[in-house]
């Protein structure tokens, strides 16, 4: 069985976001679109939600999940969480998305034990100062993150850097030349405006515009991903970029195939919007048969639509 909105668009991706804390403090960092709760202290869905949440999507026909946050390694029971949705019959592809400062230690190396396949690191700049002063963290816990993502065999491992105007645009070709030495990806993504408040967004946005320009005089090839908002892949002698440009951009929302889960158990039909949430968790709570399950994932599915249209622009942000 597989989903199709009202727009033709099929359903193959599910985010689940485990948590919203996290160890960083970047001022960029959309939070999945979530509201910020009051109380950050403890998780709200256990690992047994987490799991029956990723065997109902799976039999939906959604092939691939990311675990996302906050900082998804902040959950100590994340191993568990990892090999119960890997044991899924279904499942495609299972990835996460992490800061990356906690993969240390042989973590990395348990995670790709217990049936992660894939990672994106954040990593905004090389320039320790910049770093620090955009995540609050130490460059070198990250780039160890980075190697030992690497070492345990993730592939591929992608690097994800936000390009914010007038703090760290000059780092690009630097992130450019590390990713190619590491054999990595990078993705360089434009700041979009959920949850960073107009002042910031205003300051910092930037299209990348000089970027890709930049990508296409130097690309040998260039691919699209039909099924990840059409995305641009610039394949540069060195290494690989991909461009990710979600800001009023019609191509990407009409080519999106994510559904969302909130932390707080919430199916989320679209990044940009709060006002269409489905309450998911508390019917699991209350017993309710797989089939009624089935049937939220349905509705939040109908209710995915394109929030950047020829007709529609930011004026429905919530």
């Amino acid at each position: 069985m597989n989903l199709v909105d009202n727009c033709g668009r099929p359903l193959l991706n599910l985010r689940i976001s485990i948590t919203q804390r996290c160890n960083s403090r970047c001022a960029y960092c959309h939070r999945e679109g979530e509201v910020q709760r009051a109380n950050l202290s403890a998780e709200l869905m256990t690992v047994d939600e987490i799991i029956r949440i990723a065997k109902v999507a799976i039999s939906l026909g959604i092939t691939r999940i990311k675990l996302t946050g906050g900082e998804p390694l902040m959950r100590q029971d994340l191993p568990e969480i990892v090999a119960g949705i890997a044991a899924i019959e279904g499942l495609r592809d299972l990835s996460i998305t992490t800061n990356g400062l906690l993969f240390g230690g042989g973590m990395a190396k348990r995670l790709r034990d217990c049936g992660l396949r894939r990672v994106n690191i954040s990593l905004p700049s090389l320039n320790p100062e910049t770093y620090r002063k955009l995540t609050g963290g130490i460059l070198a816990d990250a780039l160890a993150g980075v190697q030992a993502a690497i070492e345990a065999g993730f592939c591929p491992v992608k690097l994800n850097m936000v390009v914010l105007k007038d703090v760290n645009v000059g780092d690009v070709s630097d992130l450019i030349e590390y990713a190619g030495q590491k054999g990595v990806v990078l993705q360089l993504i434009e700041l979009d405006p959920v949850n960073v408040g107009d002042k910031y967004y205003n300051e910092h946005h930037r299209k990348l515009d000089e970027q890709e320009a930049m990508l296409k005089a130097k690309a040998t090839l260039v691919e699209q991903r039909p099924f990840m908002h059409n995305r641009q892949i610039y394949h540069l002698p060195n290494a690989t970029v991909e461009v990710v440009k979600p800001i009023e951009n019609t191509d990407f929302c009409m080519h999106c195939t994510r559904l969302r889960v909130t932390s707080d158990g919430k199916l989320k039909p679209c990044l940009m919007r709060n006002d269409n949430l489905i309450d998911i968790l508390t019917p699991i709570r209350q017993g309710v048969p797989e089939e009624a399950i089935k049937e939220l994932f349905i509705k939040a599915n109908l209710l995915r639509e394109p929030y950047n249209t020829p007709l529609k622009g930011k004026e429905s942000l919530l």
